[in-house]
Parts: C-alpha cells; sequence; structure tokens
C-alpha cells in the first residue's frame, strides 16, 4: 500500500469537490481530489440536463397538441417515437457528462486517486485497499444518493429512482410515482405528456417546494388538471402481480382501487452519501443521520480541520449552491487555521413543471408571524399571459410590515424561472418594495405581473402607515 501526503484532500469529484479542488490549489495548497464512481456531477448524469432532455421532448408534444386555441390546426394525430425520445436524452446528457470528464482529464494525473475513501481519523483517508493518504486537511464532497423507504421493496424489480429513467432505451405505457417534489412532479409531468399512464402520490399535501397555502392550493389544481396527482394519498396496499407494480390506494374521488403499473419511481428524497466513509474513526460530531455537524457559513465540521460541502451536507442540494460551497471549503481549507465565511447568495428555487413554480428569499412558512404583508397577483387575466395562452399562475411576494423590505416570493405560473432571476437579485440587494416598484417594466410582458403583486404589497405597507 502507498502513502501520500498532501495538504488538501478532497472526497468525491463532483460539482462541489470540482470546485474545492480547484479553490485548494488557487490558494496555494497540494490536493488531491480522490473518487470511486464514474466521473460526471450528479447534474449532468442523472439531475438537471438529462431531466430538462425529457421536458423538452414533453413540451415540444404538448405545445403541437395545444395549437387549436390559436387557429392553428394540426392534421392527424402527433406521434411520439418513445425510442427516438430517449435516443436523444442519452445522447445529449452524454454530451453534457463529456464536458464534465473533459474538465476532469485536465487535472494532472497526479492530483487524481481512484477508489472510494475511508477515514482512518480526522486526517488519514485510507483508498480502497491500495493507498493511504496522509493530509492536513480534508474536504467531504461526497454527493447524495435516492432514498427509497423500507416498504417500497415490496415492488421488487419494478421500483426504480430517477437515475434509471434516463437509461431507458423506450418509454413505459404506465409509471406511479411517490413523491410529488421537484423530481416527482417534473419526470411525472414530462412522461404524461409523452404518452405515459402516469399518477403521482403524496403525503402531507406537500406540492413541489411551495409552502404557502394558497399558492401550494392553486399548484395542486393547476397540476391536477393535467394528470393524476394526489398530494395526500391513502396507500393501502403494495406488491407486485402478473409482472408488475400493484397498488391499492383510495382515489380523489373515495373510492378504493387497484391498478397495475410497469414501474414505480420512488422520488422520495435524496441523503447525503456519507455511510461507508468511516466517520466513526474521526472525532467529529454526527447527526442522527450521520452527518458531520458543521458550520453553515465557513462548512467546517466542529473545530477538526474538516470541511464538508454540496449534496453531501443537505443543505441547499443545487447545482450553484454546491459549487459556492466548494470554493468555500476548498479556499478554508487552504488557509486553515484561518477560515472565513463564504458567500451565500439568495436563495433561489426553480421546479421546471408547467406551470413553473419558484421561491426565492424566505419561504412563506419562514416568515414570523403578522410580521410581513403579502402582495398578490394572478396570472388568469395578466396581458401577456393571455396573449400566448398560458395563463395560469398565482405569485405571493412578501414585504416586512416595518422597512417595506422585500422578504421573499412564493410562485406557481407562466416563466417563473425569469421572474425568480429578478427577485433573486432584489433581494440579495436588500431592496425595498419600493425601490423595485421604481424599477423599468416593459409592455406588454409575463413580468408586468410581477408589478401588480409589488403594488399590492405597497398597499399593504401603505395602509399600515396609515393606520
Amino acid at each position: 500500500m502507498q502513502t501520500i501526503h498532501i495538504d488538501v484532500a478532497v472526497i468525491g469529484a463532483g460539482t462541489a469537490g470540482l470546485a474545492a479542488y480547484r479553490a485548494a490549489k488557487a490558494g496555494g495548497a497540494s490536493a488531491i481530489v480522490i473518487e470511486g464512481g464514474p466521473y460526471g456531477t450528479t447534474c449532468a448524469r442523472v439531475g438537471c440536463m438529462p431531466s430538462k432532455l425529457l421536458i423538452a421532448a414533453a413540451e415540444a408534444a404538448h405545445h403541437a397538441g395545444h395549437t387549436d386555441k390559436f387557429g392553428v390546426h394540426v392534421d392527424g394525430r402527433i406521434r411520439i417515437d418513445g425510442r427516438e425520445v430517449m435516443a436523444r436524452v442519452r445522447r445529449e446528457r452524454d454530451r453534457f457528462v463529456g464536458f464534465v470528464v473533459k474538465g476532469v482529464d485536465g487535472i494532472p494525473e497526479q492530483d487524481k486517486l481512484r477508489g472510494y475513501a475511508r477515514f482512518i481519523d480526522n486526517t488519514t483517508l485510507q483508498v480502497d485497499e491500495h493507498t493511504l493518504v496522509q493530509a492536513k486537511r480534508v474536504v467531504i464532497a461526497t454527493g447524495s444518493a435516492p432514498v427509497i423507504p423500507p416498504p417500497f421493496k415490496a415492488f421488487g424489480d419494478r421500483l426504480i429512482v430517477n437515475d434509471d429513467v434516463f437509461d431507458w432505451e423506450i418509454l413505459p405505457q404506465s409509471v406511479a410515482v411517490f413523491g410529488p417534489g421537484v423530481i416527482g412532479l417534473e419526470l411525472g409531468q414530462a412522461l404524461s405528456r409523452l404518452g405515459v399512464r402516469v399518477k403521482v402520490f403524496g403525503a402531507r399535501g406537500g406540492v413541489g417546494p411551495l409552502s404557502d397555502p394558497a399558492v401550494r392550493d392553486y399548484a395542486r389544481q393547476a397540476l391536477g388538471e393535467e394528470f393524476y396527482l394526489d398530494p395526500d394519498a391513502k396507500v393501502l396496499e403494495m406488491g407486485q402481480a402478473e409482472g408488475k407494480a400493484q397498488i391499492r390506494f383510495v382515489s380523489l374521488d373515495g373510492e378504493e382501487e387497484t391498478e397495475q403499473f410497469d414501474y414505480v419511481l420512488a422520488a422520495t428524497g435524496r441523503a447525503p452519501n456519507v455511510r461507508g466513509l468511516g466517520l466513526e474513526n474521526t472525532s467529529l460530531p454526527l447527526d442522527q443521520a450521520g452527518v458531520p455537524l458543521f458550520d453553515a457559513q465557513t462548512l467546517q465540521c466542529g473545530d477538526a480541520p474538516v470541511f464538508i460541502a454540496g449534496d453531501a451536507n443537505n443543505i441547499l442540494p443545487l447545482l450553484h449552491e454546491a459549487a459556492d460551497e466548494g470554493r468555500t471549503a476548498g479556499d478554508n481549507a487552504a488557509s486553515y487555521p484561518q477560515v472565513k465565511a463564504g458567500l451565500r447568495r439568495s436563495t433561489i428555487a426553480v421546479v421546471f413543471s408547467e406551470p413553473q413554480m419558484m421561491m426565492v428569499g424566505s419561504r412563506f412558512a419562514d416568515l414570523p408571524q403578522d410580521g410581513f404583508v403579502v402582495g398578490e397577483a394572478s396570472f388568469e387575466d395578466q396581458g401577456r399571459s393571455r396573449v400566448m395562452g398560458i395563463n395560469k399562475g398565482l405569485l405571493h411576494v412578501y414585504a416586512d410590515k416595518g422597512s417595506g423590505r422585500f422578504l421573499g416570493a412564493e410562485m406557481i405560473g407562466p416563466r417563473a424561472e425569469n421572474l425568480a432571476h429578478l427577485l433573486a437579485w432584489s433581494h440579495q440587494q436588500g431592496l425595498t418594495i419600493a425601490q423595485m416598484l421604481q424599477m423599468p417594466f416593459y409592455h406588454p410582458v409575463i413580468e408586468e405581473g410581477l408589478r401588480t403583486a409589488l403594488r399590492d404589497a405597497q398597499a399593504g405597507l401603505d395602509a399600515i402607515a396609515l393606520a
């Protein structure tokens, strides 16, 4: 077994790990990145990019079948070739992965180590059976993996996770989706639009990441008009029959039903990949899930020379957050024992359903009661939205009662991904509602709906000031 002495050892070559490695090197430290699995980030291989490829195909099919309202008639039926759809998804997915792998190829060979790392102590790692890494500091950037609740094992080989979808060569006829979160809604709606019979089951009433009851209820109704969606499903029995997954449940109309599906997609969340790291051999304090306790600003684990970044810490499992955290962890690993808070941008989240969903800044559920006002805008009669035939949506913006500062927003509606960026920039700059209303709004654009919500919030603030 060989021994390597290094300043910084980074475990994981995903988005956070690669950012940490580059930051550590830029900080003047010697560094090595350790990876046991295939190169290529979660985003490129099984996350954001392949899912958007499937969604793009679904949108093309949906829009082609809904042109009559414009007086444009597509003669004959729309034919969806599932084999061609999935061939493009895999081809373009592999192209995106190739870009990441090409970036890894640019790392000097002596800075890359293949194998699975396990802690011997706080800063000593054993990589498989071939290498002992004696590091001065360590960055954990091992990503996350889908969580499969034990009862789902009853589906046997009919059970899949989102990673499996993108390796399909053809589209199945039917899929049951458990979990109406971001992954479940995006893939469920996409598959439905591509002709797959889909039912989406949830628990406790959640729809995507939304916490505002009014916006969440609107989302439930809007999406439920297109495909079966029960966010608070009562599932009575899970199993297999006749080579398919079988589910006995209480339907939305209160009747007990039994249906069979080609596959069951478990979109029930993801958990940090920390099992098998040997963290029990360290002095790091761990939470109930076995994840090291850490400072959310510096990403340092306790007072040890160990840092944790990206999906492995499960703060905000998003690509741009992973990149920022990787840089913070790498910077601090290089400069240890001097550490400092890293960049924390305003929170922004988008669900690429149709209508889209977004959240910016503070969630409704996290705001202090009676400390804010709500500005509302419906997109059902919003000018440009009606022109384009995408006039479904509800936007809520939140403003601090005392200062008028913009606190956050939740929305389902058209072009939510674009509005989310405008609002996130405003939130990060600490703007008030009045200052946001001083910004230019063109006509006719969907952004005028945002102005309506801001005006409504300002009216609420003015009423408080006059009271």
